[in-house]
């Protein structure tokens, strides 16, 4: 099945396992809570318990090996008019949503240190602001 939006997270590969799996969890959430039409019904199962529904589509998870490749993705994006989620370093010291609301407040798009970014938008247009990257391995 071909979508017409496409969801990709990137995230730095030097990252330890927890860090990546923690952006992307909050990451993936982002588009989630921004776009309700991403995400299907609940799940019921034989046994009548629901559970909650996933996003609808898949979400392609690539990786930057150096912080050129994150920012170059991310200028692209912007270029490209695309719907952008970040996670910066600081992000790692922080305990709640208003310390994460502080430090993202503080940081301009010129000098914040990005670990990780989702993007959603056509198609077309997110692949071409990824041209380059791989998928994470």
């Amino acid at each position: 099945m071909k979508f017409e939006n496409k969801i990709a997270i990137i995230i730095k590969d030097e990252l330890l396992n927890w860090q990546k799996l923690n952006v992307a969890s909050f990451l993936a959430s982002s588009v989630a809570i921004k776009f309700p039409e991403t995400h299907g019904k609940s799940f019921v199962n034989a046994s009548k318990s629901e559970y909650l529904p996933f996003i609808k589509q898949p979400i392609i998870i690539y990786q930057a090996d150096d912080q050129a490749q994150m920012d170059r993705a991310f200028s692209r994006a912007k270029q490209r008019e695309l719907h952008i989620g970040i996670y910066t370093d600081s992000l790692f010291s922080t305990k709640n949503e208003d310390e994460n609301h502080i430090e993202i407040g503080k940081l301009t798009d010129e000098n914040q240190i990005l670990v990780g970014i989702i993007i959603y938008g056509d198609n077309r247009k997110v692949n071409k602001a990824l041209n380059g990257l791989k998928f994470h391995g």
